[in-house]
């Protein structure tokens, strides 16, 4: 493999597997997926532990008052399921506005407001995955059983996840000034330091009921009614009734072609649309010969400045286009035309940056006028579970459910409060959401080509675009294209100018900031520079802005079943075997 790749420092290779494996950001959920699969349980049941011993061992990053999404993937076809709560029925922008402004206007909910909080969807999410897609051969009660004995035995923490944990104690604090045992801060002062031992046997008899009981101990028992008593408290209009009536959706994956792979992604309310639109912007850039996939230098400015610009575009058009699906009709196949895809790469420049003080969204048809933990796992079957789980921000809100250990998601930060827009705040309504797990198939027979993620907020679509590129154009194993240096996008926070429209992303400010890791190279940087992008160059621990990611790729070769993976080194985590 040509030297190009291999300016990231690489600490760990490929894992290779004729069975199943596991990659994630934790080894202990690791080790849970494993026992699954051990005990008979395909890649489904494995996903759901994975995701269980998450909450216990990440949980700045995940847990049960979070959403999830996954993508399966057996027989030749892709299933997706959207876990996602919805807004409280009775609430409107004017509850926000009371509560943090005075009555008076203003554009988004902030972070830490118990507004951001919405019905959490991932247990439900669990759930209707094991139910739909599971083996049969294991319980939900087993399956939460590795991460009930980490919660209620305990575990070390690792050093990524006790930074990021250490890192929200003022948010921990701040949010629960009355709780007097918060299993999340240490000493009542603190977080863990790495290889800290730590327990939370509130949460152990939390997940504990759920295994017994399913789904309806959340959303219909005394956890629910423990939600409910926590956010009333601080004026929210969440209900027992919201709670009863959540329910996961089932949907159909979207997906585009791209160098004869089909690439899929969940659907809106998910923003996995933003990777299709950008990758089909790059694909008609090509078959237009204004660029040459197969010519461009890896990681060189003028690779990058193409990639920037579309990832650009995709966003402003996730402005009008990404919300919930039941309030706004959203003509995905459409956006994803290759007519309209042609219209909007016209938009493209080699030589500058799009204005982004006029830039908006793209019209497909006139008649449409008017916007983490990620893991991976596969089974000896050769099927494939693409699973995330997030509580958004560090522990989300940081509004703890005190007698069952767990913080609750700020999802409904990702709404605007602009009336008549389409993300705009609505009774029952789902968020723009930014956690997305990919799949990649073979268009020949649709085949696994590989399952693939990356934690990060908003860097989610931008480096899905990144790993496409990696794995297809470029032919990086996983772990070449998890290691190789990475950009994401982000809105200029200096900026005071808020469109109001979308979510909180990278567009929402004229002036759009490219992250980039420095290990691109000073030249490569000073060039982009030039173009008019606005670079924060990034190194150490602002690598994780970046997010981390997991890729397992289909290797089989005349019959005999081989899965390829990577586990991003900007985490703890690992790819393991399963043997």
């Amino acid at each position: 493999m040509s030297s190009q790749f291999m300016k990231f420092p690489s600490r760990r290779s490929t894992v290779y597997s004729h069975k199943g494996m596991v990659a994630s950001t934790q080894p202990l959920a690791n080790s849970a997926g494993l026992k699954i699969l051990d005990k008979g349980g395909n890649c489904v049941d494995a996903a759901i532990a994975v995701s269980a011993a998450l909450c216990v061992t990440e949980p700045a990053s995940t847990g049960v008052g979070g959403d999830a999404f996954a993508l399966f993937h057996t027989g030749g076809k892709v299933f997706g399921l959207n876990g996602c709560g919805r807004a409280a029925k009775n609430i409107t922008p004017q509850d926000v506005w009371n509560e943090h402004n005075d009555g008076k206007p203003m554009s988004r909910i902030p972070y830490t407001s118990v507004f951001s909080v919405t019905v959490p969807g991932a247990i439900d999410g669990w759930y209707q995955a094991y139910k739909n897609w599971g083996s049969g051969k294991v319980s939900f009660e087993e399956i939460l059983e590795p991460a009930v004995s980490l919660a209620r035995d305990g575990f070390p923490v690792s050093e990524l996840s006790s930074r990021s944990w250490r890192g929200s104690i003022k948010k921990l604090k701040s949010q629960n000034p009355n709780v007097k045992n918060n299993p999340f801060i240490l000493d009542g002062e603190r977080g863990p330091n790495e290889g800290e031992f730590v327990k939370n046997i509130p949460f152990a008899n939390c997940l504990e009921l759920i295994g017994k009981e399913g789904e309806k101990a959340f959303y219909e028992g005394p956890i629910a009614e423990a939600i409910v008593e926590t956010t009333t408290k601080r004026n929210h209009k969440l209900s027992l009734k919201d709670f009863k009536e959540h329910t996961s959706t089932i949907v159909e994956p979207i997906k585009l072609n791209f160098q004869n792979h089909y690439v899929w992604e969940i659907p809106p309310n998910g923003h996995g649309l933003v990777a299709l639109l950008a990758l089909g912007l790059i694909q008609e850039l090509h078959n237009e010969g204004v660029i040459d996939l197969y010519k461009l230098k890896h990681n060189s400015a003028e690779y990058l400045h193409i990639l920037i610009e579309a990832c650009k575009l995709g966003f402003h058009d996730s402005d009008e286009y990404v919300t919930d699906p039941t309030f706004k009709e959203i003509p995905v196949e459409d956006l994803l035309h290759h007519q309209y895809l042609k219209t909007r790469a016209k938009l493209f420049s080699p030589n500058k940056i799009i204005d982004g003080e006029t830039m908006t969204h793209g019209v497909p048809d006139p008649k449409y006028k008017s916007d983490t933990v990620y893991f991976s796992v596969t089974d000896g079957n050769g099927d494939a579970c693409s699973f995330i789980n997030s509580v958004y921000e560090g522990f989300g809100s940081g509004i703890l459910v005190e007698k069952y250990g767990f913080c609750l998601q700020n999802r409904g930060s990702n709404f605007n409060l602009s009336p008549g827009l389409s993300n705009c705040l609505e009774g029952g309504k789902r968020p723009y959401h930014t956690i997305i797990p990919g799949m990649i198939t073979n268009k020949e027979d649709n085949s696994l080509y590989a399952a693939f993620g990356n934690m990060g907020g908003f860097a989610q679509p931008v480096c899905h675009v990144q790993h496409v590129l990696n794995m297809i154009i470029f032919g990086m194993t996983p772990q070449q294209s998890l290691d190789s240096p990475r950009f994401v996008l982000n809105s200029n926070n200096e900026d005071a100018k808020d469109r109001g429209r979308g979510a909180d992303g990278p567009v929402r400010t004229p002036i759009t900031i490219v992250q980039i890791e420095e290990d691109v190279g000073e030249s490569t940087i000073e060039e982009l520079k030039a173009l008019g992008h606005t670079l924060q160059v990034m190194s150490d621990y602002g690598r994780q802005m970046v997010g981390r990611g997991q890729i397992i790729k289909n290797e089989s070769k005349d019959g005999q079943l081989i899965f390829a993976a990577g586990s991003d080194m900007r985490g703890d985590g690992a790819a393991v075997p399963f043997v």
